[in-house]
């Protein structure tokens, strides 16, 4: 039996701790100066972007082979929950390159993964998603984008809804319907570029939080595509959707994750400084209570989520783990459960002061509300976990 010293089992490795270090130090330099800025304006975190390419920590997920870091998933994980700490809406650059490309890495032909993996890793490019659409949201097999072969092409028509990036994209990998008589076995995944000819962009949405990461319609008018640009077989992309998600929702798990800690963090500076009644607040077992339940609720949700990122990279590396879909939709179920709990205990921890914007945790309250409702509502959450019960 190995000394108690290296028991492992349960922590992540010295690799991981370190590349926390490093993420965190980059995060509060060169990240944290602008996300107030960058919500009250609602524009693009292009500091972030700068600062974590320069870093190579804006896609630590694609493979070595394909120009990437080859981050595993949990370190991937640590990045966003790190940067979600200090600005939720820039840690949506790393999630969503990993959303977008994803289905290429897992079902994508060689030379796409060669062709699209390489400018995203170098930074040259951002990678978006498209799967809903205005009458498709939780029901995504109900979508009605289209795409028609013709020769050695593919036409697109049809609109996508809530895409993340959008406009800063340079690269959407798009679902649409090949066969209209199979439904979901009739869905099949394309990378569309920014500028093939046809696709353009709605006005960006007026959002409750995460301001800085835009969200528009897709439109996707006589699109043009090479058929090459199909991501593994015609209909399969639905399944490849899906089994994207089972890896990325763990990554919304660790944005919620960051959100909750940052305001946890937070809270706990101010109530020590904070004095009534001639001494700090935090001697108050009212206030010690609030604050002990918040760090609970949130171990308890890293535990999960960290658990979850371990088992993705288990199956990603061909593991058989069958319930990997239960542990990422716990993952981030509850993770952003927690995260909305958290922020609104940090509001009132702050009292008046919480509740306006020279402070940083009525941002985090409004970033959290929507890791309860992307990449799947915690209600589909639950259905994913009763139908996949371990």
């Amino acid at each position: 039996m190995a000394g108690s010293a290296e028991f492992d089992l349960y922590r992540p490795s010295e690799e991981h701790d370190m590349l926390r270090d490093t993420i965190r130090a980059l995060a509060e330099a060169k990240i944290a100066p602008y996300a107030a800025v960058v919500d009250e304006e609602a524009r693009f975190p292009q500091e972030a972007l700068d600062a974590l390419v320069a870093s190579d920590l804006h896609a630590v997920h694609v493979p070595e082979n394909y120009g990437g870091a080859g981050a595993d998933a949990l370190a991937t994980v640590i990045v966003i929950e790190e940067v979600a700490r200090v600005c939720a809406s820039s840690s949506l650059i790393p999630a969503v390159n990993k959303l977008g490309s994803l289905p290429v890495i897992l079902s994508g032909s060689e030379d796409l993964k060669k062709k699209y993996l390489g400018p995203l890793a170098a930074g040259d490019a951002m990678f978006s998603y498209c799967l809903s659409e205005p009458d498709a949201g939780s029901d995504a097999a109900g979508m009605k984008t289209k795409a028609v072969r013709d020769g050695d092409s593919y036409i697109l028509n049809g609109v996508k809804r809530w895409i993340t990036n959008a406009g800063e994209s340079e690269y959407y990998t798009v679902m649409a319907v090949t066969d209209p008589t199979k439904r979901s076995k009739g869905i099949s995944a394309f990378v569309v570029e920014k500028s093939d000819e046809g696709v353009s962009f709605g006005a960006p949405e007026k959002k409750l939080g995460i301001k800085g990461s835009p969200t528009r319609e897709v439109y996707l008018d006589n699109v043009r595509i090479p058929a090459d640009r199909m991501i593994g077989e015609e209909g399969t992309g639905f399944a490849t959707a899906m089994k994207t998600l089972d890896h990325t929702r763990i990554t919304i798990a660790a944005q919620a994750l960051g959100i909750a800690q940052g305001a946890l963090d937070y809270a706990k500076g101010y109530v020590q400084e904070r004095k009534q009644f001639g001494k700090p607040i935090a001697d108050f077992q009212g206030i010690q209570f609030m604050l002990a339940d918040m760090a609970m609720k949130i171990e308890a949700a890293r535990q999960l989520t960290y658990a979850a990122a371990a088992k993705s990279e288990r199956v990603a590396a061909g593991g058989g783990e069958g319930d990997l879909t239960f542990q990422g939709a716990a993952a981030k179920c509850f993770a952003s459960d927690v995260a909305m709990e958290v922020t609104t205990d940090a509001v009132q921890l702050l009292g008046g002061y919480g509740y306006t914007r020279d402070y940083p945790v009525e941002r985090m309250m409004r970033d959290a509300k929507i890791t309860q409702i992307y990449e799947g509502t915690n209600q589909v959450q639950r259905i994913v976990m009763a139908r996949n019960l371990p």
